[in-house]
């Protein structure tokens, strides 16, 4: 659907705080070029605001009850691909952009970013169709080079993957012997070879890998 005032940026702003969003109204209210055309509080107000409003630009947050950031940024961009994304939130890890991103998000800025950045965001947004703070940027490339190094790991068997998987679903050393029908012993050895193979200390980051990774399921 093309624009109908092209000098425009028609703009809804979605956020579960109400504070937040009448603070972001407020500034975006300022400028010339930016309309506020609706506000949701979850990301099931969001989606029936974009599909009645068909704005150019969403603000999006993640964190949100009923339809999250990320679930409704997926529906966005199945329903209404020429509206653009751009997510505004607290969390700057590769957990949080990456997924996003990958849902069709156009940008991702951080609250912390000075309202300036934040009106840079949204013009570019809207003319260019993607954008990317620095400091994102800088956590992306991170999360690259943290992937690069784990490639260099020896990979796990599969009995240590078994184990592991085990682990983290809650097992105790004696029940994950009894349910392979090993010993204690051979456990407590293939749980520390993991540790060592993958650089973690505990239980505890063993399962965390194990969920990054998809070794277990949550």
């Amino acid at each position: 659907m093309p624009k109908k005032n092209p000098s425009v940026i028609r703009v809804l702003v979605v956020d579960d705080h109400a504070i937040v969003r009448e603070g972001i109204c407020q500034l975006l209210g300022e400028q010339p070029d930016i309309k506020i055309v609706g506000q949701a509080a979850d990301g099931e107000q969001a989606l029936a605001q974009v599909a009645a409003l068909h704005p150019d630009v969403v603000l999006m947050d993640i964190a949100m009850p009923k339809i999250d950031g990320l679930q409704a940024t997926q529906k966005v961009m199945a329903e209404f691909p020429e509206t653009r994304v751009l997510v505004l939130t607290q969390h700057e890890t590769t957990d949080y952009i990456l997924p996003l991103l990958r849902a069709g998000a156009a940008g991702y800025i951080l609250k912390a970013a000075s309202a300036a950045e934040l009106l840079r965001a949204i013009r570019v947004v809207d003319v260019e169709g993607a954008f990317l703070p620095s400091n994102v940027i800088r956590t992306l490339l991170d999360g690259v080079t943290q992937a690069r190094a784990a490639q260099g790991q020896a990979p796990l068997t599969e009995r240590e993957r078994e184990i592991l998987r085990l682990i983290a679903e809650g097992l105790g050393v004696n029940e994950v012997a009894k349910k392979l029908c090993i010993s204690a012993k051979t456990v407590i050895t293939h749980r520390g070879n993991i540790m060592e193979k993958i650089g973690v200390h505990n239980t505890v980051e063993l399962i965390k890998y194990a969920i990054r990774e998809g070794i277990v399921k949550v």
